[in-house]
């Protein structure tokens, strides 16, 4: 697991919103809020850690874009997230 960590730590990126809007639609973008480490996250998706993912979930911790967001965002396309790419998803988190 280190080994995943560190080398997720080494991608850690920042990106603007327009970036990131192929990944939004293909509707691959996971938004993690700031209570969370974006990195613990990536790490838990990577792992198939589901118990984590699920409990998140439902704590609304983590999700998916909703409409409203994607049209703010739309509208202001230099908005900065942190990122990081766990295949197929793009995991971020407003800065």
């Amino acid at each position: 697991m280190q080994d995943l960590k560190t080398r997720l730590n080494e991608d850690l990126a920042e990106a603007q919103w327009q970036d990131l809007i192929p990944h939004a639609q293909r509707d691959a973008i996971i938004i993690v809020t700031d209570h969370l480490d974006l990195l613990e996250v990536a790490v838990a998706i990577a792992q198939d850690d589901t118990d984590a993912v699920q409990h998140w979930i439902s704590e609304a911790l983590i999700s998916k874009p909703s409409p409203e967001q994607l049209t703010i965002w739309n509208s202001d396309t230099s908005k900065m997230f942190k990122t990081l790419i766990v295949q197929p998803f793009v995991v971020i988190q407003a800065i």
